[in-house]
């Protein structure tokens, strides 16, 4: 089972507290896949300050699920973002171009995306390519259009086949520290 544990983001907790430990506490162990933002994850690993990849790929190894996909995850690009997937056995990076003032719904687009990719047979790395590029393409085309909303009706292609590009990177996965 994949959880989205919608709790926060940068501004804080949008969901009472105690709701925010049940979700950590109760939903989070037993899930297959969590796909948590950057602020979610610092909240339900207890970790702070996960500026940098090593430090969210170590907060993300210990959560639980045996996937987490980590949305607005730091980069290695300039100027960028990425989605990182973190397994036993892999450490994936799907980087694109930041956008300013993105609007509200990318990480529940991400999850459900991923999770159809995952349960259409697709392989980890082309299911977070795919999913990142269809993602970015929406914000990009919603941000050029000067919307504050996500308009899937109006982009429904990108959905099924984003031409946006992403760069994937395949680092080392969790407790190495070489290069994968």
């Amino acid at each position: 089972y994949i959880c989205d544990p919608v709790l926060g983001d940068v501004g804080g907790l949008y969901v009472p507290e105690a709701q925010a430990m049940a979700l950590r506490d109760r939903l989070i162990p037993i899930a297959d896949i969590a796909t948590p933002n950057r602020y979610e994850l610092e909240f339900l690993s207890g970790s702070s300050q996960l500026d940098d990849i090593a430090a969210t790929v170590r907060a993300a190894s210990k959560l639980g699920p045996s996937k987490t996909l980590v949305t607005s995850a730091p980069a290695m690009l300039a100027g960028s973002t990425g989605n990182l997937l973190v397994t036993p056995s892999a450490t994936l990076l799907a980087e694109h171009r930041i956008i300013e003032r993105p609007p509200n719904g990318l990480g529940d687009l991400t999850a459900a995306l991923f999770l159809a990719r995952l349960l259409a047979g697709r392989p980890l790395d082309k299911a977070l390519q795919s999913t990142t590029a269809s993602v970015f393409e929406i914000l990009a085309r919603t941000a050029k259009r000067g919307g504050d909303e996500l308009q899937l009706e109006t982009d429904a292609q990108s959905l099924s086949h984003p031409m946006a590009m992403v760069h994937l990177r395949h680092l080392a996965p969790p407790g190495t520290d070489q290069p994968a």
